[in-house]
């Protein structure tokens, strides 16, 4: 279990929710793989991605959010492995006839890492702030919210506008963090939060070192330490995993690499799903990409799955927009858009788009320079000339492409969890899509029954999916390798958190 509470749920709240991301250890030394695990007190995990800095409510991208959400930072509920909504800081809660008041009752004993004692007007403080002090786009998945009321110190109202199927599920992401009125100083460097480990020690572009906390008031982790390594090159992350340097490596970046752990005994490997697409961006707000055919073109002329087999060694699944088979409102679009050059060669000349010369920025990431190429290829057949512009990722790509929307198409690793809304439904977003056509039919269904939700969100993929609005490549796996005897490092990625929680050796 990860919580010492039970999970109470109403039957509103249960109607709700069905709607709704080698062998050393830090400081021990230089042992291999297949060492000894009886002593371990710690753990270093490989990631690719490193945070520019730690404070998610003013700076985007997953790589804070990864490392901070569940870890150092908890919300009123959480995401499990199955993609359910379950209690955390909250134990139990309830769902008004009306659908429009969440009411909670919170967890007793719990601290903040600054020895701040949580109560409901951290709730209020935290859930007010998202209004006032976000930055980020995220932040308009708390707009729904009407006012946040204290009832006691261990009870709070949640009024909301109209009823939202969205919001709950919300509030298990980043928005839904809770923050110390005395912890938001510097957030980003110091952050405070109620979760199981505190910030011991950052190194930009380098570590993370996480602490487990004496006074956390649930189940404490299995280890006294978790560092977490930020290693770009994939070929240097597996040398550090055999060598010794890291224990596990999360999110693998070369699955090419997979076959020669499977049958070392030293190491476990897992290939589990995530929330992640390898998108295919396109500007819709400039030449090209501003007419639909130009953009249905790009789409018909890419043989996807060539693209899975060729540059992800087969891993990973066929998605065709930001909605993954674990979201209650999936529907299967894949057909929409057959690989069929001959196609995108007839769209392309009825625009008056032959022989078309675009810029494609591609960040620094093993995934996007593997996909990149064969992209490239792919375009070439049918008359587009793309030529790779690499862009520095984090910090270059996230102002130039995210914040500026200075480019015509790129491709990143999406791993927001049901992102949909977040990418189309806000023509400000780096996309510049006209959401015109969805937004009503997304509010009507955030506001809807259940089926009513499923219809609604279903209809809004579809008229996503005939606008060409951008493609997703595929649907990312999650491959995780693992010393032997470590357990507790999460197989799928839900949502942005890697959960370290159940961190410990056998």
């Amino acid at each position: 279990m990860r919580r010492k509470t039970p999970l109470i749920l109403t039957a509103a709240l249960a109607a709700a929710t069905a709607l709704v991301l080698a062998g050393c250890s830090a400081g021990s030394g230089g042992s291999t793989g297949a060492a000894d695990t009886a002593e371990r007190t710690s753990a270093t995990i490989a990631l690719t991605a490193a945070p520019v800095n730690l404070d998610f409510t003013t700076t985007a991208g997953a790589a804070i959010p990864q490392a901070l959400m569940s870890n150092v930072y908890e919300g009123l509920v959480e995401i499990n492995q199955e993609g359910e909504i379950v209690p955390l800081l909250a134990k139990e809660w309830s769902l008004s006839d009306d659908r429009k008041t969440y009411t909670f009752t919170l967890n007793e004993g719990v601290i903040f890492s600054n020895g701040e004692p949580f109560t409901a007007a951290d709730v209020k403080f935290s859930f007010d702030r998202v209004k006032t002090d976000w930055t980020t786009t995220l932040k308009g998945k708390m707009d729904v919210v009407e006012s946040v009321e204290v009832l006691s110190d261990t009870e709070v109202a949640v009024h909301l506008t109209q009823p939202s199927n969205a919001w709950l599920f919300n509030i298990a992401t980043p928005i839904g963090a809770i923050f110390s009125p005395s912890g938001v100083d510097d957030l980003a460097n110091a952050p405070v939060g109620t979760g199981p480990y505190e910030v011991a020690s950052w190194t930009p572009n380098e570590s993370l070192v996480l602490d487990t906390r004496d006074d956390y008031w649930g189940d404490a982790p299995g280890v006294e330490q978790v560092t977490l390594k930020y290693l770009a090159d994939a070929t240097a992350t597996t040398n550090a995993l055999r060598t010794g340097d890291v224990d596990a490596i999360v999110n693998l970046q070369a699955p090419e690499l997979v076959s020669t752990f499977e049958e070392d005994p030293a190491f476990e490997v897992v290939s589990g799903t995530s929330s992640g697409e390898i998108s295919l961006s396109l500007n819709n707000r400039i030449d090209p990409f501003d007419d639909v055919r130009v953009r249905q073109a790009v789409l018909h002329a890419l043989d996807r799955q060539a693209i899975i087999d060729t540059a992800w060694n087969g891993y990973g699944s066929l998605t065709a927009t930001y909605v993954t088979p674990l979201e209650p409102y999936y529907v299967d679009l894949n057909d929409a858009y057959e690989y069929d050059p001959e196609k995108a060669k007839e769209l392309l000349k009825e625009a008056g788009a032959e022989n078309l010369d675009i810029t494609f920025k591609v960040p620094t990431r093993p995934y996007a320079q593997a996909v990149s190429e064969i992209v490239v290829s792919q375009l070439a057949e049918v008359g587009i000339n793309a030529t790779i512009e690499s862009s520095e990722f984090p910090a270059v790509w996230l102002e130039d492409v995210f914040t500026n929307h200075n480019y015509q198409m790129t491709t990143v690793l999406a791993v927001e969890a049901r992102d949909l809304l977040t990418v189309f439904n806000n023509p400000d977003y780096y996309i510049g899509y006209d959401n015109s056509k969805i937004a009503p039919i997304a509010a009507e269904a955030d506001a809807a029954d259940e089926a009513g939700y499923i219809e609604g969100m279903q209809q809004v993929q579809k008229q996503i999916v005939d606008d060409a609005a951008s493609g997703v490549l595929f649907l990312f796996p999650n491959i995780v390798i693992t010393t032997a005897g470590l357990e507790g490092v999460p197989e799928n990625a839900i949502v942005e958190a890697l959960n370290l929680t159940d961190l410990s050796w056998k």
